[in-house]
């Protein structure tokens, strides 16, 4: 007799990842959630704004996912898929209130699902954020077994009359650089072209484990620097490097000058640079180069926001020019 097991389906092992992961999803949750997992939606109730803005943001982990599997390494995908969610809408200005998590596979592993899920639970106790709900397919014929794709979805609010958008930035305005922790999510497919080998010796280490540095938070960090002064733009550098991002919040007329010298690339880059003779505008125009985020501001608030994030350096300035971006 067919069942849905012998299909390929095992609907035990779901619910065995739910028993792992439901106690640590629920540490997220603060006093606007109002129901549990298991139920078809979830609620999240708003107040104590006046005039509040949703922004939203998804992404997912991209072939970074495949050194993890190859590795048997999960721990820190978790991370990386709420990052490239919610470092996105922290770019205006928002606060993560609830992320949702899709996890396709397969042929689901309990332990390997609640491993990546309590990367995602770390990820939102740094950031105040609910993981409220998500959802785990089985695909057997669609995803071999071993293989897991991992994908999230962040809602965030700001006041309208505080969103970060650009508009503000102007000639003379300072821009600072705040540090990658790594590649973060962006451009696997050359790096895993060019590093085979996920095992080979890097650094006195594994290379995988120098590739699997979660993506970087910047919650906190951009709250420390919007609790003390205006920001007048934040970019989140991602797939396209500098080159793509930057320009997306520099108005026409104006140009984000980067002073290459300043930038402090790390030494997994460089490498990859080197092994693989790539072209430095090739590496800025794919990686963010040890660029995770970069934050306009006024001159007069530079310093101050270079002592309340010690890590942070001044990379560039913004000048009149007709392209939007110029790497000097």
């Amino acid at each position: 007799m067919n069942t849905y097991k012998s299909a390929g389906v095992d609907k035990e092992e779901g619910y065995k990842t739910v028993d792992k992961i439901k106690k640590a999803v629920g540490e997220t949750h603060n006093s606007n959630v109002l129901n549990n997992l298991g139920s078809f939606g979830a609620f999240y109730e708003i107040g104590g704004y006046k005039n509040p803005v949703l922004v939203s943001g998804t992404d997912g982990v991209g072939t970074k996912l495949k050194i993890a599997l190859d590795t048997k390494r999960y721990d820190s995908i978790g991370i990386d898929c709420f990052a490239m969610c919610a470092n996105d809408i922290v770019c205006h200005g928002a606060k993560p209130l609830f992320f949702l998590d899709y996890l396709a596979c397969g042929k689901l592993d309990a332990d390997v699902a609640a491993e990546i899920v309590l990367g995602m639970v770390e990820a939102c106790k740094d950031n105040q954020c609910a993981l409220i709900g998500g959802e785990t397919a089985e695909m057997p014929g669609m995803y071999n077994p071993g293989d897991y794709d991992v994908a999230g979805f962040c809602v965030g609010i700001v006041e309208k009359d505080q969103i970060i958008d650009g508009s503000k930035i102007k000639k003379g305005d300072k821009i600072i650089a705040l540090p990658s922790s790594g590649f973060h999510s962006n451009g696997f497919s050359l790096v895993r072209k060019v590093f085979p080998d996920f095992n080979e010796e890097f650094e006195g280490k594994p290379i995988h484990e120098t590739l699997l540095v979660p993506t970087r938070l910047y919650y906190q960090s951009i709250q420390k620097l919007m609790n003390e002064m205006d920001i007048h733009g934040i970019a989140h550098i991602t797939g396209g490097g500098l080159y793509e991002n930057i320009p997306r919040i520099i108005a026409d007329g104006l140009c984000a000058s980067i002073d290459t010298k300043e930038i402090k690339i790390p030494s997994i880059m460089l490498e990859l640079e080197k092994r693989g003779g790539i072209a430095r505008d090739e590496m800025y125009g794919t990686f963010n180069m040890g660029v995770g985020m970069v934050v306009v501001l006024d001159e007069a608030d530079a310093q101050k926001a270079l002592e309340l994030l010690p890590d942070a350096y001044l990379v560039g300035e913004i000048t009149e020019n007709s392209d939007k971006i110029v790497l000097r």
